[in-house]
């Protein structure tokens, strides 16, 4: 059942932060959000202008209007105001229990100033004590403990285990408004346990209302069954992109809001069906490399230059014409994320068992291609590749997966696996030698232009000196020659299947990288 969640918080009528933001971040999270207002606010980007609190009985009246007939999920609480208002809400869902409800006390505004009375504060505190989390930024975590602003995480979560514990609910340290690399937050419970969720920092002023957001999300995944930490980490790194994508929104002038809605977005193109454009535009005839030019970028767009150059030119045509999908590639929080180590775990996780599942049947294709290669030095060479896919970057695996169980192909996996064993095993040699060199060539890139920028401590070191190391691009060279020779000594018809069978798999590297973030 789709967790049905109602936001109680005031309004933002520029739609980044309150009761608007609430609604959005309820959807993004796979809930159906409703709403009750406790405050109206005149607001945009740049601050509050005005404030309009209706009474008491209108927001009875309002949660009367909710409670009388619909089942509530989840309460998610946002800004309260007064200690009449928290007072009332405290004991409405006193009577009204709901599975799940979390509080993100409004107390202190991004200027540092207290927002709240004293009066209101000690209400927000025992309203605090009776929910299941709750979601203060820095300040109002040093507000509830009555401590100072703590400066680095560790200290946060020694506030956190504190302030859990006195009031015997979970606490959520965010580390957003800390320094360095990463923004981590962490769930710590009432006994002390922590669990810490890795996030990487996006620099951007465009950051309002998510506060709002994450605790908004958090509430509607666990009213859909998942523990906090796996909320969290849902949230987490839906908050993340959503952050990281702020800036094309063009919102306001100000401190602008988050892009709720990319990730729905992304997955919504993910899945369209339409034919992938650079594959529908190769002629049906290649008898010059000038005729691949149509399946490139047009115009001004100039293609991104190889760190492993080309062969010939049919190979710098194929290179100029998959050179967006290649950008579409380091453009993937993934492969940012892994250049920089601040990737989640669990995704690279994942990302390596369906690698561990690609390479069961890129091996044997690689066989398959030796064996109709037109000459003995051409198919050593993809003989060898076979088993070193296996023997080496296997290992890979291997120390960090361990002895665990082979994953099930992904259906993501499974098409790119298809058409590269369809490409071998049914069509002339040309056609299978450039459906397997994007995994030569895009690896190279990416692994040359990650190492280039990592830091040295990267959790993932080992991936990246796998695929910028000297025996992989040596291969990569080689295999670049291949494809170079064979698309000479092919037919103009053949030429044009093999090129949209190079296409094909570049596009499939997108789809591979990206799809731990489908999930």
């Amino acid at each position: 059942m789709i967790p049905r969640v109602l936001s109680i918080a005031g309004t933002d009528p520029t739609g980044g932060a309150g009761a608007q933001a609430d609604i959005k971040s309820i959807g993004a999270a796979g809930g159906f959000a409703m709403s009750v207002v406790t405050a109206l606010v005149a607001q945009n980007t740049h601050g509050v202008r005005q404030v309009h609190t209706p009474g008491t009985d209108f927001l009875v009246a309002q949660l009367d209007a909710v409670f009388d007939d619909v089942t509530v999920d989840a309460v998610k609480i946002g800004m309260l105001g007064t200690a009449e208002i928290t007072r009332t809400v405290t004991d409405y869902l006193a009577d009204h229990p709901v599975p799940v409800t979390v509080v993100d006390p409004v107390m202190v505004a991004t200027s540092g100033d207290r927002l709240l009375t004293e009066d209101a504060e000690a209400a927000l505190r025992d309203l605090c004590r009776t929910v299941d989390v709750i979601t203060p930024n820095l300040a109002e975590l040093a507000v509830l403990g009555g401590t100072a602003t703590a400066s680095t995480l560790d200290e946060a979560l020694e506030q956190g285990r504190t302030l859990a514990a006195d009031l015997q609910t979970t606490v959520i340290v965010k580390g957003g408004h800390l320094s360095g690399p990463t923004a981590d937050n962490a769930v710590v419970s009432p006994d002390g346990r922590v669990t810490a969720v890795p996030v990487p920092r996006v620099v951007t002023h465009n950051t309002h209302g998510t506060g709002c957001s994450l605790s908004s999300a958090l509430a509607t995944r666990i009213a859909g069954g998942a523990d906090p930490a796996e909320a969290l980490r849902w949230s987490s790194r839906w908050l993340s992109e959503a952050i990281r994508h702020a800036d094309d929104l063009h919102v306001g002038s100000g401190n602008g809001p988050v892009d709720h809605t990319h990730r729905a977005r992304r997955l919504s193109q993910a899945a369209d069906t339409t034919p992938w454009r650079l594959t529908a535009s190769v002629p049906d005839l290649l008898t010059t490399p000038a005729d691949l030019a149509e399946a490139g970028p047009v115009g001004a767009a100039d293609p991104v230059a190889a760190r492993i150059p080309a062969a010939g030119p049919w190979t710098t045509a194929l290179w100029q014409a998959q050179s967006p999908l290649l950008s579409a590639i380091t453009g993937l929080p993934f492969i940012t994320d892994l250049g920089s180590g601040t990737l989640a775990t669990e995704d690279f996780t994942f990302y390596l068992a369906q690698d561990a599942v690609y390479l069961s049947q890129y091996s044997p294709a690689l066989a398959a291609l030796g064996a109709t290669a037109p000459d003995s030095d051409s198919a050593l060479f993809w003989v060898r590749g076979a088993v070193e896919c296996l023997e080496e970057e296997a290992s890979l695996h291997r120390t960090w997966l361990g002895d665990v169980t082979p994953a099930a192909p992904s259906h993501v996996t499974s098409s790119y696996t298809s058409h590269l064993m369809r490409c071998v095993q049914s069509r002339d040699h040309v056609v299978g030698a450039a459906a397997v060199l994007p995994c030569y060539w895009l690896y190279a890139e990416v692994g040359l232009e990650l190492a280039g920028r990592s830091s040295p401590d990267n959790p993932y070191a080992a991936w990246l000196e796998t695929y910028s190391g000297d025996d992989f691009t040596d291969s990569v060279r080689q295999a670049i020659t291949y494809v170079e020779d064979a698309f000479e000594a092919a037919s103009p018809r053949q030429r044009a299947e093999a090129a949209r069978a190079f296409l094909d798999a570049a596009r499939w590297e997108v789809e591979f990288f990206d799809q731990a973030h489908r999930r």
